[in-house]
């Protein structure tokens, strides 16, 4: 582990055609893989937990860990250097049925990190809004954050291939939920979870254009 400066090197958008409106308005975006987009800034950023694992295989010392920084970038507050967020557009199936753009409605990536030879793409779910939120507001909360968190881990050492975790950050806001589908919805703690894999490309991406047209 050291603590020089992360480095990163974001070929998704490099290579790929982007949307030509920033921000998180909701829309159809067409001929385009990805859009820029922040995160939305929460109130109290607080670090809750990380995987030491996942820290140094990306190249990020204890010290850097314990910064009231990383709380702010991984809360959603700040970037580093050379982070260029994007919720990225891809299309699915739903329910047995082509349902045409999803894209993520939740999740934002910051950027492709080198680090160790490898490069791996640090996403942020649960940061806000982005324009394939639909009528959803782009947030997480505690529980589902924490269920992730643990079982990406769990998962990885089980020898399952997944995405893996570094980071939860609670965002000292209550976000609404209907934990039972009741029509009973409560506040709940809010949280943002930095899940990591090589690439977050997948089926959908290839799917929507070709359906489209646009290739």
């Amino acid at each position: 582990m050291n603590d020089t400066p992360p480095l990163f090197d974001n070929r998704f958008q490099r290579e790929l055609p982007g949307d030509p409106e920033t921000g998180a308005r909701r829309r159809e975006v067409l001929g385009a893989a990805w859009s820029a987009v922040m995160p939305t800034p929460v109130a109290a950023p607080r670090l809750l937990a990380h995987s030491a694992e996942v820290a140094d295989l990306l190249g990020f010392a204890p010290a850097t860990i314990a910064s009231p920084e990383f709380s702010e970038v991984f809360g959603g507050n700040a970037l580093f250097a050379g982070m260029q967020p994007w919720a990225a557009n891809y299309g699915g199936h739903q329910f047995g049925h082509w349902a045409g753009q999803l894209g993520d409605g939740r999740a934002i990536s910051l950027g492709e990190l080198l680090a160790g030879g490898k490069r791996w793409e640090l996403q942020l779910k649960g940061a806000g809004p982005t324009p394939y939120s639909r009528g959803a507001d782009g947030r997480a909360v505690l529980r589902s954050s924490l269920r992730e968190f643990l079982c990406s881990e769990a998962m990885h050492h089980l020898g399952v291939p997944t995405t893996r975790a570094l980071s939860l950050v609670g965002t000292g806001e209550a976000v609404m939920r209907d934990m039972f589908y009741d029509g009973h919805p409560q506040a709940e703690p809010g949280a943002v979870v930095c899940r990591v894999a090589p690439s977050f490309i997948r089926f959908g991406t290839f799917e929507l254009p070709s359906a489209r047209g646009d290739v």
